[in-house]
């Protein structure tokens, strides 16, 4: 039953979709065409979910239906607008002749307007961009890995650490991949930053610990600089999105995701902290396990710090960045910096630095992509390494930050 509403608004959309093919194209070879193809993607989006194994997780074959599913929607959406914007015209039309007494005089369909081809034009041509744009995210976009570059202020950041940098990734997915060139390559461009730390802010599976096979040695070829790769987890390293046979088999999943981070060479932090020295001075690496506001409860801040003194300074990993929003930034602790993932910003947005940053995720989270500074502390949130469950990345594209720590109080 909870299939029929999305089914019947899938089918009305194509109804109205079809409107614009059938109004353009008058040959009705054209039009069988474009009916069998759309029969079809619509028959294998609902053969692929109705057959959705949750002891598997997201597979290929669902990344598929989730990829046919959105070229489809957003593209039919724009129809839609065009063709039902008309249809509210031409009622009104009819509804003029209706009041001026012509509208039953014997051929009442000719006061009815024909639908405009123009229209159906214009429908189709703003349509293409839309499905153009998801083409090119499901094809390129989900590689088209950028490079992202802060350099944050602190008055009380160890003089020592002045210039220090830090390279963080996020929501790796490795569940997600199909091209290894295009991993290793991001690989490359993490290795090519040679900054001082790299820090891991957690999503390194999908779901299940084996996605990660194919891809330790790749992995693992991130270089380890002077200070070490620590890392978290997030919410999907959980296990908490499939059925499984048994408690026994989910925690040996869970243990086995654990394990991925050593053999990558990271260096996990399971709510516990770790320092970096330097000449004689330290900053502490504070690693909680997931805390979403929406999402699973298992960090503990408290213990997470209990070996860190209130003076040190602070760089905290939290997968979810609604964890700063509710309970870091106002800490009397005093949290400097927290880096987290987790959004993705959603895939899918428009971001023109220095004019526009939209996605839908925005609704969502306050804190969805990018550099915040609230009260002194810092919050950046990483766009994300990989992608899940849409195959593909429009305008919110795969991200490697690259945080320089200043000491100063001019901020950048």
């Amino acid at each position: 039953m909870r299939w029929l509403i999305p089914i019947f608004i899938y089918i009305l959309l194509e109804v109205y979709a079809y409107q614009a093919v059938k109004t353009i194209a008058r040959n009705q070879i054209i039009q069988i065409i474009y009916l069998i193809i759309s029969i079809g993607i619509f028959a294998y989006i609902i053969y692929t979910f109705f057959n959705y194994d949750r002891s598997v997780g997201p597979t290929k074959y669902t990344l598929r239906a989730s990829a046919f599913l959105m070229v489809t929607l957003a593209t039919k959406l724009v129809l839609v607008i065009f063709m039902f914007g008309e249809d509210i015209v031409r009622l009104c039309i009819a509804g003029y002749n209706y009041l001026t007494n012509t509208f039953f005089d014997g051929n009442a369909t000719q006061y009815i307007p024909e639908r405009r081809k123009f229209i159906s034009q214009i429908a189709l041509g703003v349509a293409a961009i839309p499905f153009a744009g998801l083409l090119h995210g499901i094809f390129r976009g989900k590689y088209n890995f950028k490079v992202v570059k802060h350099v944050v202020y602190f008055d009380d950041l160890p003089k020592t650490f002045d210039g220090f940098k830090i390279t963080q990734i996020s929501d790796i997915h490795s569940g997600s991949f199909d091209d290894p060139s295009k991993i290793e390559y991001a690989i490359d461009l993490i290795n090519e930053q040679e900054t001082d730390l790299i820090l891991f802010t957690g999503d390194i599976v999908n779901t299940m610990a084996k996605e990660m096979d194919d891809w330790i040695g790749v992995f693992k070829n991130i270089k380890n600089p002077q200070y070490g790769k620590y890392s978290v987890l997030g919410n999907h390293d959980y296990g908490e999105y499939v059925t499984w046979n048994s408690e026994e088999e989910k925690d040996a999943n869970f243990e086995a995701i654990k394990n991925i981070h050593t053999k990558i060479d990271f260096n996990l932090l399971l709510n516990d902290s770790a320092f970096i020295e330097k000449e004689g001075s330290r900053l502490a690496v504070i690693g909680v396990e997931n805390w979403g506001h929406n999402f699973k409860k298992a960090g503990d801040l408290t213990k997470a710090s209990e070996k860190v003194a209130k003076e040190d300074f602070k760089i905290l990993l939290s997968h979810d960045p609604s964890h700063w929003e509710h309970e870091v930034k106002g800490h009397d602790d005093h949290y400097h910096l927290t880096l987290s993932g987790h959004t993705h910003g959603f895939q899918f947005g428009i971001e023109i630095p220095g004019f526009i940053q939209w996605s839908p995720v925005q609704y969502v989270y306050k804190q969805w992509a990018g550099m915040y500074q609230e009260m002194g502390r810092y919050l950046n949130v990483n766009r994300g390494f990989g992608f899940h469950a849409f195959p593909g990345r429009v305008g919110i594209w795969p991200e490697i930050t690259v945080i320089e720590l200043r000491k100063g109080s001019k901020s950048a």
